[in-house]
């Protein structure tokens, strides 16, 4: 049985996120089928999941852009830490010379421990902000335009997650916070 399986526990109540991320726990689970299997069947397996990684966090991307967030923001920060660490896997098992697939190994392990955070914390602040502002994920359209003056989001979009602008003075992040001239 996979490390990761998908259950309710995982979905956001938001239809087109929880396909997408219903993919994502289903792909790993297909890596982590074949970390036994021949070379290349799990290289295949891996890339199959990484195609659909590309997708799946672009397409956050785009909700997060279309919905007031700042260009680098923590949560697309992390999308792309994550889909550097996997491409590199990937091109690492891929070597015609030497092919190393332990990088790829820990990772279908670290993804299945990596991804229920990360659903669970900034996928389900960004499908909250998008349902309070009306955002229609399928037509890409807003219930109303977002003001041009109003303040981009540079955090995740959730309540616990803070820039050091914005976090209340007691918290770690105002207290680590590099000093602004």
């Amino acid at each position: 049985m996979p490390t990761l399986t998908w259950s309710d526990d995982l979905a956001l109540q938001h239809a087109e996120m929880d396909h997408t991320h219903q993919e994502f726990v289903d792909l790993l689970a297909d890596c982590e089928a074949a970390l036994q299997a021949e070379p290349a069947e799990l290289l295949a397996r891996w890339q199959r999941l990484v195609d659909h990684t590309v997708e799946h966090f672009g397409q956050e991307d785009r909700w997060m852009a279309a919905t007031g967030f700042e260009p680098e923001n923590c949560h697309s920060f992390q999308h792309k830490a994550v889909l550097d660490v996997m491409k590199e896997c990937a091109r690492r098992a891929g070597l015609a010379e030497q092919p190393d697939f332990e990088p790829l190994k820990l990772a279908v392990a670290e993804l299945a421990i990596w991804f229920p955070q990360h659903a669970r914390q900034m996928d389900a602040a960004l499908a909250g902000h998008m349902e309070s502002l009306g955002y229609d994920a399928a037509t890409g359209t807003l219930r109303s335009p977002i003001a041009e003056d109003a303040q981009r989001i540079s955090g995740c979009g959730g309540s616990s997650c803070h820039t050091a602008e914005d976090a209340p003075a007691d918290t770690p992040a105002a207290e680590s916070a590099p000093a602004t001239a």
